[in-house]
């Protein structure tokens, strides 16, 4: 099994540009989700650090932005209980898609808490910044406050790219990344 790690920008596509790979995908932000909505623990570890913003099960987005805005040391705490958790069911997906031929992960924070190895094959996806934003926009619950404190606890950009294998431009058309996602197959098979 070959690992191939997703990197870009906060809305950049990295979850629709990993889908169209057709390999198992491993979706952090799928995880942090349903840990904040399924894991009872994960809320009374959160409640216990967080006794002013963390209110009620399930864990409520809402409650955990107005956290991150107003001590940038809550995201880190957050971060702290939530990544060890990611990484536990990361593991799981992992040895449950060992005989795949290749795994994708799609996890933001990727090269930032070392969850990479050596061997990875790691894809950066480009997109440009007015497209970026205007994607970001549509989102539910949109805050630029809060994108820019998690692009802030992020590697830079220009690193996270030159650390890559590839580079996709990113137009949002799932034909043309498609193709992308074979042409990048057939070189690394």
């Amino acid at each position: 099994m070959r690992r191939i790690g997703i990197l870009g920008d906060i809305g950049s596509g990295k979850s629709f540009a990993a889908k169209q790979f057709g390999y198992p995908i491993f979706n952090a932000d799928h995880e942090v989700h349903e840990l904040y909505k399924k894991n009872i623990k994960v809320f009374n570890k959160l409640k216990k650090i967080l006794p002013d913003f963390i209110n009620s099960f399930p864990v409520d987005r809402i409650e955990i932005s107005k956290a991150i805005l107003a001590d940038k040391n809550n995201l880190k705490k957050i971060i702290k209980i939530i990544h060890w958790e990611v990484r536990k069911k990361m593991n799981i997906f992992l040895k449950k898609n060992k005989r795949k031929k290749f795994v994708i992960l799609d996890i933001p924070l990727l090269l930032e808490n070392k969850i990479n190895k050596k061997g990875d094959i790691l894809i950066f996806i480009q997109a440009h910044k007015k497209d970026i934003l205007k994607r970001l926009k549509k989102r539910k619950n949109f805050n630029l406050k809060l994108t820019k404190k998690f692009r802030d606890i992020q590697l830079p950009l220009v690193y996270k790219k030159k650390k890559s294998n590839f580079i996709i431009k990113n137009d949002f058309t799932a034909r043309k990344l498609k193709k992308y996602a074979k042409s990048i197959l057939n070189k690394i098979q």
